[in-house]
């Protein structure tokens, strides 16, 4: 049970998210004001006392076309930041979709590895606890951050998914790249345990370089198969297309991707065209699907996240097992 002691915020841009998930929880989002300067500059403060009170910030961090992931970030930053100086008692800030993480370590000489410094200022202005949804490295994510921090997974939200159908149909499970087998691997494991049956896991050879990507050689049979491919998020769709294509020209039968994060650039629109993919299964880990309405409508399947994040957030308050959630 929440107690009387909880808030919950949220930017303007992540309210209807947030809300949702208050809902769920029986409560309403805390009330805020976010002022806009004529010379671009900004003001966000709490607009209750929070003097004694558990926070919990929701808020997924990513570019859409009213406001720059940047914009987004420095305004969190300023509203974790005066909550901490109006004498929160604790401040967790729950990220679906956590930018930046994909930078996390050095490819190239002189490189940044934005992941540990995007952790240094959101603990800077006081943030107790960090929480997000598949982050795209989770190993960078746990070692940047100094305070804590905890992990959810949507692979129970795609195996509920994907039961039925693998009920039915020759299953094999794929990652895109050599990297991902143990996202497939962990995945294939769920399907496994609600049909009482094992999913090989197989991968595809992938080379990355000045953001040009290679390689087309499958690591495993997909002959006559439906092949589900798993990866963290999707951004161009360039990575799942070619996937895609390499397995139908193997011989599969229908391929699916399922990714948490639909990022979604301009590129994604005519990937995601070719016949090569059959269904696009993401969750609403990022609100905003920047994909055109013929793609979304003919191919896009959307997974609720809400739950899954409400139900963290009553355990986090009420000190119950977050790995059992997960399981």
């Amino acid at each position: 049970m929440i107690t009387d002691n909880v808030r919950i915020f949220s930017l303007n841009t992540g309210k209807q998210y947030a809300e949702e998930v208050a809902r769920i929880l029986g409560m309403h989002l805390a009330s805020h004001e976010e002022r806009e300067f004529e010379d671009g500059e900004h003001k966000i403060r709490s607009l209750e006392s929070v003097r004694g009170k558990e926070i919990f910030i929701i808020q997924s961090l990513f570019s859409e076309d009213s406001m720059s992931v940047n914009d987004k970030l420095c305004r969190l930053l300023f509203l974790i930041g005066s909550l901490k100086d109006a004498c929160a008692l604790k401040i967790t800030l729950v990220v679906p979709y956590l930018c930046y993480a994909r930078k996390d370590r050095k490819t190239k000489d002189w490189d940044p590895v934005s992941t540990k410094y995007l952790a240094q200022i959101i603990e800077a202005v006081g943030t107790d606890h960090v929480v997000t949804l598949d982050v795209h490295n989770l190993q960078s994510f746990q070692n940047s951050f100094r305070c804590y921090t905890d992990h959810l997974e949507a692979r129970t939200l795609f195996a509920d998914y994907f039961a039925t159908l693998a009920e039915n149909e020759d299953i094999v499970v794929m990652s895109p790249d050599a990297g991902g087998m143990k996202r497939a691997e962990e995945f294939s494991e769920s399907l496994g345990k609600r049909l009482q049956k094992e999913f090989p896991v197989i991968f595809m050879e992938k080379k990355r370089s000045e953001g040009i990507v290679s390689g087309s050689s499958l690591v495993g049979d997909v002959k006559n198969k439906t092949v589900i491919i798993i990866d963290d998020l999707i951004s161009s769709g360039t990575t799942l297309s070619r996937a895609a294509s390499a397995c139908k020209e193997s011989g599969a039968l229908k391929v699916y991707a399922a990714a948490t994060h639909g990022v979604f650039s301009e590129e994604a629109n005519v990937n995601f065209k070719s016949d090569a993919l059959d269904r696009i299964i993401i969750t609403n880990s990022i609100p905003d699907i920047r994909i055109n309405a013929e793609v979304k409508e003919k191919k896009m399947v959307i997974l609720d996240t809400v739950s899954l994040v409400a139900e963290c957030i009553r355990r986090l308050h009420t000190n119950e097992s977050i790995t059992e959630l997960i399981k």
